[in-house]
């Protein structure tokens, strides 16, 4: 199984949707940050959204999303491309509750319902798009609905799921975003309003193993979508030995000389990826020499 997203319209153009299946990406974040499950659904939850909001960019525009909703488990980072690359962490991966009245993973509780949802896009522009909502639920799904509709003034439903394993490794994952453009027939959104009213939630979709189109094809009808691209989704880390490396040669010579001194050795590791990175005394030294001041 390899995960993907599907682009697509419905009802003559008048929505826009999309659909992923996450699996395999969320259960490489949860091997890399070693996630409990009330923290792998929040986690994989947002990178799911990432996912497919990554795909509504062209060429090298980038998202990122900060979910910071005062809960245990603390920030949920999320980087996504419109090819279908995301990476992503959580401040505290070994966060678990019991499950919640409905009998679901609790995510509400982990994240919070006292902060802030905030995207930020990379349109190589001078100056980056910044949008920033309050979190309304805690479940984000409900959360980035809101967002949507707040910042961009774009009416939207979205659905995210997660299911965990016993064993903490991750069952299925996948999402939806159906997104209504100006001027959308009033009956047309009654209906959609009702069928996703009466659709199950997004994780039972996935556990029936159900795939993106066959998602949206419950949820718009069949002989509505048009899907007009697929794009492969995978957890992908930008992070190198030589990107860190610059890192530490804008920290300064001083700062240089006490790594070299103190410990005669370095590690960085990466916040997304958990990469582990090792710069010998050598190593230290030639970076020295690079920097300045």
């Amino acid at each position: 199984m390899t995960d993907y997203l599907i682009k697509a319209l419905a009802y003559d153009g008048q929505i826009r949707a999309y659909a992923a299946e996450t699996t395999e990406t969320v259960g490489e974040a949860q091997r890399r940050h070693y996630t409990w499950p009330t923290a792998s659904a929040a986690l994989g939850r947002t990178l799911t959204a990432g996912a497919m909001m990554g795909a509504m960019l062209k060429g090298d525009e980038k998202i990122t999303i900060k979910v910071e909703g005062g809960g245990p488990i603390g920030a949920i980072i999320v980087d996504a491309d419109a090819h279908g690359d995301v990476r992503g962490y959580v401040t505290n991966p070994q966060t678990h509750f019991d499950l919640n009245e409905q009998g679901k993973l609790d995510v509400r509780r982990a994240v919070g319902t006292n902060g802030t949802l905030t995207v930020v896009k990379d349109l190589g522009l001078r100056e980056n798009f910044s949008g920033q909502v309050p979190i309304v639920s805690g479940e984000l799904g409900e959360d980035f609905t809101y967002y949507f509709a707040t910042s961009e003034q774009v009416p939207s439903a979205v659905g995210v799921g997660v299911l965990v394993n016993p064993d903490n490794t991750i069952l299925a994952s996948g999402g939806f975003i159906i997104q209504l453009m100006p001027g959308t027939d009033e009956e047309i959104v009654t209906a959609l309003e009702k069928r996703i009213s009466d659709t199950p939630p997004i994780s039972s979709l996935i556990r029936q193993g159900l795939k993106p189109e066959e998602i949206l094809e419950s949820l718009l009808g069949k002989d509505n979508v048009n899907v007009l691209e697929t794009i492969p989704v995978r957890f992908e880390c930008t992070c190198s030995k030589e990107r860190f490396a610059s890192a530490m040669i804008s920290l300064g010579k001083e700062e240089l000389r006490d790594m070299i001194e103190e410990d005669g050795q370095a590690e960085a590791v990466c916040h997304f990826c958990r990469e582990k990175y090792h710069y010998t005394r050598q190593d230290l030294e030639t970076l020295l020499q690079q920097a300045k001041g």
